[in-house]
């Protein structure tokens, strides 16, 4: 079942700073911020360094959206710290400026409709708006990696039609024209870039 339009399920549990310090993590302490919660299966593993590194590479384009990257699994907040502490270059993640949270019980990503046979989460994406509601989810199977430059153009999509109150047609992007909520603004629109718009 989908969570878009409710309330992100709230949680709290151990992660890894961008310090490498061990905290309790609470999601709704971050309300006023957009949030893009994403899960991974496990670390150490191969495609989920390569998402968790892009994000890291294009973390300045998430801050300048008011918007907080946090990363969950299902392993321990020492498997963090242990894959933190691994260089790039021998299969590690380095320093990540973003939180690491420890889904050791699997509760998160129960809650979040993820948890694959009981054993490891889906590749999960969310992102919550400054109100802690689901405003996007996507859910990859374990093989399937994730873009980073779709992530930030539906967050700057949710961000263009909460300011103007016009909405994204297909193919929207950063610096594109929006679309009135109305059959005239539509007919209009669809005047204006063809039918296939």
């Amino acid at each position: 079942m989908s969570l878009v339009a409710k309330y992100a399920p709230d949680f709290t549990a151990k992660c890894v700073t961008p310090d490498n310090l061990f905290e309790d993590f609470t999601l709704s302490n971050l309300r006023g911020k957009y949030v893009v919660l994403f899960f991974y299966p496990m670390d150490f593993t191969f495609v989920c360094p390569t998402e968790l590194v892009a994000f890291d590479n294009s973390i300045e384009k998430f801050k300048a959206l008011n918007t907080q990257l946090v990363s969950v699994s299902v392993d321990s907040e020492y498997s963090h710290y242990a894959w933190k502490m691994t260089d790039r270059s021998k299969g590690g993640i380095g320093k990540l400026r973003y939180p690491m949270v420890a889904d050791f019980t699997k509760q998160i990503s129960r809650d979040y409709g993820i948890l694959l046979d009981n054993s490891v989460a889906l590749r999960g994406l969310f992102i919550i708006d400054k109100e802690g509601v689901v405003r996007h989810e996507t859910v990859n199977d374990l093989p399937l990696g994730r873009n980073v430059e779709e992530v930030l153009r539906v967050l700057k999509a949710l961000q263009f039609t909460e300011k103007y109150g016009e909405v994204c047609p297909a193919n929207w992007h950063d610096g594109a024209e929006g679309l009135k909520p109305t059959a005239v603004g539509v007919a209009d629109y669809l005047n204006r870039h063809g039918k296939e718009a």
